[in-house]
C-alpha cells in the first residue's frame, strides 16, 4: 500500500464548500466467514486487580486460532477498545479476518488479546461508572505499556504461550486507542515491534501532539557519550513498523486537526526512516475505512514474518 489521497472526494468537497464524505466503505470477503476456514475460539475475562490503574475494572477477550499449538509460541496482537474490534458484526471483525488470513498463511498463527479501557465502578447505587479511557490511552509515558506487560498479559500467558520477539507482537487501536497503541510500542519497542493506528488521536488531548518532534531525532545517531541503554532504545525504536489510517473529514476541534496530525506523524516516521505506511481516505471519525482495509493492513504489517 502507498500513501494515497482520494482526490476526487477532496475536489468535490472544495467545489461545494460543504460536501461531506460518503464514508461508504464496504467489508470484503476476508472480513466475512468463508467456507472451509477453521474458526478460532474467543473467551471472555474480567480484570479487576490493576495496581497501575487502581480501582479500575475491564473486560477483555482472548482469540485463539484453530492452528495454535502450545509447543509453538504464537504471535500476538493487542487491541485497545477490544470489544469493538472483536465484535463479529462491527466495523472490524478482527477475529474473522485473522481466521481467514491465518488459514491462507498470509499472517502467522496469532493470538489476539482484545482489551477494553478501564472504568471505576460507581460508589453508590444509581451513580454511573467513571471511564478511565482517556487517562489510560491519551497519556504519554509508560504506564499503559507496563499495565500490559506486568499485569494483563501475564494473565493470558498462564494459559497460552506467546512469542517474546517484538517483531511478532503488534499493538492496535482506534482514536485514543490508536495513540495508545503507538505509545506502548514507543515506550517498550523491545516488547511491541508493530503498530496499527486507526484515526489515531495524535493531538493535544494529553500532549500527544509532540510525537512528530520526538520521532524526527531518530534520524540522527546519538552522540558518542550516549549510554548503551540509550543507543539500544534508539535502535529498537528505529526498527518499529507503523501503519496509520485516517479520513480527510476526521475531527477538527480545540485539541487539534486529526488528518493533519496523522500526516505529520507519517512525515516524521518517514524522515526517521521507520518502516511505515499511511492510508488517508475521505471518511470521518469512524472505523468504517479502517475495518474495510483491515485484511490488507494485516498483510502489510505481517509481511516477511515467517516464524
Amino acid at each position: 500500500m502507498q500513501f494515497r489521497l482520494l482526490f476526487l472526494a477532496a475536489l468535490l468537497g472544495l467545489a461545494t464548500g460543504s460536501a461531506r464524505a460518503a464514508d461508504d466503505y464496504k467489508l470484503g470477503a476476508d472480513s466475512l466467514p468463508q467456507p472451509g476456514t477453521p474458526a478460532g475460539s474467543i473467551e471472555k475475562f474480567t480484570f479487576k486487580s490493576s495496581k497501575l490503574f487502581p480501582g479500575t475494572e475491564r473486560d477483555y477477550w482472548v482469540y485463539v486460532p484453530k492452528q495454535y499449538h502450545p509447543a509453538k509460541p504464537a504471535a500476538l496482537m493487542v487491541f485497545q477498545d477490544g470489544g469493538g474490534y472483536q465484535s463479529t458484526n462491527g466495523s472490524f471483525r478482527a477475529p474473522v479476518v485473522m481466521d481467514n488470513l491465518i488459514h491462507k498463511k498470509e499472517m502467522p498463527v496469532t493470538i489476539g488479546v482484545f482489551i477494553n479501557p478501564g472504568s471505576v465502578p460507581p460508589a453508590e447505587p444509581g451513580q454511573k461508572a467513571r471511564s478511565n479511557r482517556s487517562f489510560e490511552y491519551d497519556s504519554l509515558g509508560d504506564a499503559y505499556a507496563r499495565f500490559l506487560l506486568e499485569e494483563l498479559l501475564p494473565e493470558v500467558e498462564k494459559k497460552w504461550k506467546l512469542t517474546t520477539d517484538p517483531a511478532g507482537r503488534c499493538t492496535v487501536g482506534i482514536s485514543s486507542g490508536g495513540i495508545c497503541a503507538f505509545t506502548a510500542a514507543w515506550e517498550r519497542p523491545n516488547s511491541f515491534g508493530k503498530v496499527i493506528s486507526h484515526i489515531g488521536s495524535f493531538t493535544n488531548i494529553r500532549g500527544g501532539h509532540v510525537y512528530p518532534a520526538l520521532i524526527r531525532p531518530l534520524a540522527k545517531d546519538l552522540p558518542a557519550t550516549a549510554t548503551d541503554a540509550e543507543k539500544k532504545l534508539r535502535e529498537q525504536r528505529r526498527a518499529l513498523r507503523v501503519f496509520l489510517q485516517d479520513g480527510s473529514n476526521d475531527l477538527d476541534n480545540l485539541h487539534g486537526n486529526w488528518p493533519l496530525s496523522n500526516k505529520e506523524m507519517f512525515a516524521a516516521l518517514k524522515f526517521a526512516k521507520i518502516d511505515c505506511d499511511f492510508v488517508l481516505g475521505d471518511g470521518g471519525h469512524s472505523g468504517k475505512q479502517g475495518g474495510a482495509i483491515l485484511p490488507d493492513t494485516m498483510r502489510w504489517i505481517w509481511r516477511g514474518y515467517a516464524k
